[in-house]
C-alpha cells in the first residue's frame, strides 16, 4: 500500500477564461471542482495508475466534507482526521488564449495540537500496512514546519520509504530527517541549496548537494523532465531526464503527476531509471487535462518512448 500525506486539503476550481483581464467581468468556458492539495493529486493519479493508495491528512467543515465525498465518488481510498476549521478552496484561472494561468491559494484552517496528535496517532496507524509513504505540500495554520520532519522519523522506523515534496523551512527541516527521496521543483531547489542555477551543470550539481544534505536520493523536476541523483547497487548515480514538451492544456499539477508516477513505478519494483523515466511521462501526459492528477495510462505508455536518459557527471572541478 502507498499512503500520501495531505496536511493542507483543499478543494481545487479550475476555472477556463479566455482574455482573462484582472479588473474586468468574464464568463468561463469550461470549469471543474476537484479535492485537492499536492498529496490528494499524488493520490488520485495513482489509483489511476493502477496500484494501491490511502490518502490521509487533516480535513474540516463543510469544504472538508466536500473533498472527503469527492474522494469517496472517485473511489479514491482515504482516511482523514477531522479538524474543527474549515478546510480551504485553491481557484485557478487559466486562459486558453494566451497559456497563462493564475493560482489563488487560501492558507488553510488552523489546526490545534491535539488535533495533529490525532492525525500522527492514525498515520502510525495506517503506515503498519504500508510500503511508501509521500508527504507533499503546505502547511496549515498552527502546524510548526518541523512537523514533516517528525512524522519522517516517525514513519522510517516502521521500515516505510519516505518520500518528501514541499517547500520552504518544512522542506529544509524534512531533509535533515533523511527520508528516502526528496523532490522538489527547480524553484524549490534553489531555494534549498541557496543559489539559482545556470545551465546543466549547475543543475546537476543540485540535486547532488540536496543529497548530501541528508536524503538518500534526491529528484529536482524542470519543465521538460528531471534532474536526478539515485542509488544503483548501492552507489550514487546522476540522470538527466527529457522529454519533449508537449503543448499544455494546463501544466497545474504536472509536478504531482510525475512523482506520482515515479512512486507507481518504484511500487512495483521498477529500477531506478525506468521509475524517473515513467514519472516524465506522466508529468507530461497531465498538462494534456484541466484538473491535477488527471492521466490517461494508455497515452503514458506512448510517451515513454520519448522520455530520455542519461547518466551525467558532477562538473570537473566538482567530481
Amino acid at each position: 500500500m502507498i499512503i500520501t500525506v495531505t496536511l493542507n486539503s483543499a478543494l481545487d476550481k479550475t476555472l477556463e477564461v479566455p482574455n482573462f483581464t484582472p479588473g474586468r467581468r468574464h464568463r468561463t468556458v469550461d470549469q471543474r471542482t476537484m479535492p485537492g492539495g499536492k498529496g490528494v493529486n499524488i493520490a488520485r493519479a495513482i489509483k489511476r495508475l493502477g496500484q494501491p493508495v490511502i490518502a490521509t491528512g487533516l480535513a474540516g467543515g463543510a469544504t472538508g466534507t466536500r473533498v472527503v465525498e469527492a474522494l469517496n465518488d472517485e473511489a479514491i481510498l482515504n482516511s482523514f482526521v477531522r479538524v474543527r476549521e474549515e478546510s480551504r478552496t485553491n481557484t485557478a484561472v487559466l486562459d486558453p488564449t494566451t497559456g497563462l494561468q493564475t493560482e489563488i491559494n487560501e492558507r488553510g484552517p488552523s489546526i490545534s495540537a491535539q488535533e495533529l496528535e490525532l492525525f500522527r496517532d492514525k498515520l502510525l496507524y495506517l503506515a503498519q500496512g504500508a510500503s511508501i509513504c509521500v508527504f507533499a505540500g503546505s502547511l496549515p495554520r498552527g502546524v510548526e514546519p518541523d512537523v514533516y520532519a517528525e512524522l519522517i522519523r516517525c514513519v522510517r522506523k516502521l521500515g516505510v520509504t519516505t518520500i518528501i515534496d514541499t517547500d520552504g523551512e518544512p522542506l529544509r527541516l524534512a531533509v535533515r530527517a533523511e527520508p528516502s527521496v526528496v523532490s522538489p521543483n527547480e524553484l524549490e531547489a534553489e531555494e534549498l541549496v541557496g543559489h539559482e542555477f545556470n545551465g546543466i551543470d549547475d543543475r546537476t550539481l543540485a540535486v547532488a548537494e540536496i543529497a548530501r544534505l541528508g536524503p538518500v536520493e534526491a529528484i529536482m523536476t524542470v519543465p521538460d523532465g528531471c534532474y536526478a541523483q539515485v542509488l544503483e547497487a548501492g552507489s550514487p548515480v546522476l540522470y538527466r531526464v527529457t522529454v519533449e514538451q508537449l503543448e499544455p492544456r494546463s501544466t497545474i499539477g504536472s509536478g504531482d503527476a510525475f512523482l506520482a508516477g515515479y512512486v507507481a513505478s518504484r511500487y512495483m519494483g521498477r529500477e531506478p531509471v525506468d521509475c524517473l523515466r515513467y514519472g516524465v511521462a506522466c508529468g507530461a501526459e497531465s498538462t494534456q487535462h484541466i484538473g491535477a492528477g488527471i492521466i490517461e495510462p494508455p497515452r503514458v505508455e506512448r510517451l515513454l518512448d520519448g522520455v530520455h536518459a542519461v547518466q551525467v557527471s558532477l562538473p570537473a572541478e566538482v567530481g
